[in-house]
């Protein structure tokens, strides 16, 4: 995605970066529009939260691509980036389980929960297996993919079926990473042992 729009986020960063904002400073920013947009789920205003949510997606882009160009790329702000998406996320998860239990939605409950155990599984895969030495950047349903599912989902007013799609392929995504790197490692055991 960065690359595909490139030419869109690239001029941006750069006035961001002339006015003196900082990359973590844009992250973090993206933290705090996203829990503006959990507190609007969580006070049942659905779509407004959505699109907010739309017009944060940039954000996340946006801190990279500042780094980069001020060339200041740090693999402590790389870290913080990946820490505070996870954040982002879980504070989204948060809000739609707050307006499931107003509703005292059972089922809507349980799929946040599902949902928001894929999506960190998912994260958390990638990372220990990169740790690791392995490769992991595959999977049906990565964080873009989820954010395609969910912003569509909270504009339309429909998070039920949003948080159900991304409960059941975020789980299918982590399961698809785990037995990429059982296969890696297989392969890898299989030539020491040559």
């Amino acid at each position: 995605m960065r690359e595909v729009f490139k030419g869109v986020f690239e001029p941006i960063a750069r006035f961001l970066n002339r006015i003196g904002l900082k990359p973590n400073t844009v992250t973090i920013s993206g933290l705090v529009g996203h829990a503006a947009a959990a507190y609007l789920i969580a006070r049942g205003h659905i779509t407004w939260s959505g699109l907010l949510i739309l017009l944060m997606a940039p954000v996340d882009a946006l801190d990279g691509t500042m780094a980069r160009l001020r060339g200041e790329p740090s693999s402590f702000g790389a870290f913080v980036d990946s820490v505070t998406d996870r954040y982002s996320e879980l504070v989204l998860f948060g809000g739609l389980l707050f307006y499931f239990l107003q509703q005292q939605n059972w089922w809507g409950c349980g799929l946040v929960y599902l949902a928001a155990a894929g999506s960190i599984l998912v994260s958390y895969a990638r990372a220990k297996a990169e740790g690791l030495g392995f490769d992991c950047k595959i999977g049906i349903l990565t964080r873009v993919e989820r954010y395609f599912v969910l912003i569509p989902a909270l504009i339309f007013n429909i998070p039920m079926i949003g948080v159900g799609i991304v409960a059941l392929f975020a789980n299918v995504t982590a399961v698809q990473r785990v037995l990429y790197v059982r296969k890696q490692a297989h392969e890898l055991m299989q030539k020491e042992q040559q």
